[in-house]
């Protein structure tokens, strides 16, 4: 058990750094910095000596080799491959061992091995935004994943407060309406729409008669090419709108729940877990805030994305502490 926990430990905070640079990958334009995939035009790394890097403008013509993007990719799939032979590991250990559960092992494993293979999409599509999207969907997914895991293999950290459980579907519901907000941030991202509204509080003037909700939610499957996207200034425009209001009906769900969370936690533990959530959700409208006013400065929009996560993150954990008071009730 104590080989589980510790893998599961080290897979939350490796996971957290793959986070950390696929956002940086995709905010520096690295997506593909490597036209190929797994490797990096024809080679196990970035093309250094001049020979290679002459091989490699003769394979990829159309796209020349940018060795400060390609190393970005590439450090972003080596975290990435480390992380899928942990995971593996995790799941190795836990089959062999007659003890431990053996379902989310399993499911964390199928996921990313879907993870890879959306990488490779989203090199092989050109940046496909509904490839992009999903990714990110899906790194964010692992680390809750992991973090139940962990939870699960820590039973000395589970809190059972049986009056929380009435807040489970408040609970449930808050994570429904951080996803969406997530998904639209994804989806803002990947169709490069961060910059299409730099006024506040909403966008500029006369945004109302500029949108193009049809375009915005389009799949645009078809194009050869999606860097830098394809959708019109107005679908770009459209779609950074809904994120902003995205971004009001999470905040004001979101702190009422932790609002009511917080008159009704007893124990420590809980405590911190709903004042760290409530940071974290006031870190992060601030950031968003802050992409706009600041022109999407890039340490700024990297922590942007970081926080979302363990935003998400720790609201699952609080959804499955509530489970555990249910389990006590059950009990009593």
């Amino acid at each position: 058990m104590k080989k589980q926990q510790w893998l599961a430990t080290i897979a939350i905070f490796l996971t957290m750094g793959v986070i950390l640079l696929g956002a940086y990958t995709r905010l520096t334009d690295a997506g593909l910095g490597c036209p190929d995939w797994p490797g990096c035009y024809g080679f196990l790394k970035v093309p250094q000596k001049p020979h290679h890097v002459e091989a490699a403008l003769q394979a990829f013509p159309e796209r020349p080799l940018e060795p400060h993007k390609a190393w970005n990719e590439m450090i972003h799939r080596y975290f990435a491959g480390s992380l899928g032979l942990l995971i593996a590991a995790m799941f190795f250990v836990a089959l062999f061992n007659r003890a431990s559960p053996k379902v989310l092992p399993s499911v964390l494993l199928a996921l990313v091995v879907f993870q890879a293979a959306l990488g490779m999409w989203t090199v092989t599509l050109n940046l496909l935004p509904l490839v992009v999207m999903g990714h990110l969907l899906g790194g964010f997914s692992l680390l809750c994943l992991l973090a139940v895991h962990w939870l699960r293999l820590h039973p000395q950290y589970q809190v059972q407060e049986a009056q929380l459980t009435p807040l489970k579907p408040f609970a449930a519901l808050a994570i429904l309406v951080l996803v969406a907000q997530i998904t639209l941030g994804g989806w803002t991202a990947a169709n490069y729409a961060a910059l299409a509204c730099i006024d506040l509080p909403i966008c500029e003037a006369g945004w109302q008669q500029r949108l193009n909700i049809s375009e915005a939610f389009d799949l645009h499957l078809g194009h050869d090419d999606y860097e830098y996207g394809v959708m019109s200034a107005e679908a770009r425009q459209t779609v950074h709108v809904f994120h902003r209001f995205g971004a009001l009906v999470t905040l004001t769900v979101l702190a009422l729940f932790l609002w009511q969370l917080w008159r009704r936690v007893q124990s420590s533990l809980m405590k911190r877990l709903t004042l760290a959530a409530a940071t974290l959700l006031a870190v992060q409208f601030s950031l968003g805030v802050a992409n706009v006013a600041l022109h999407l400065p890039l340490a700024n929009a990297v922590a942007h994305n970081f926080v979302a996560a363990n935003l998400l993150m720790l609201l699952v954990v609080i959804y499955l502490q509530l489970g555990f008071g249910r389990q006590r009730r059950a009990t009593i």
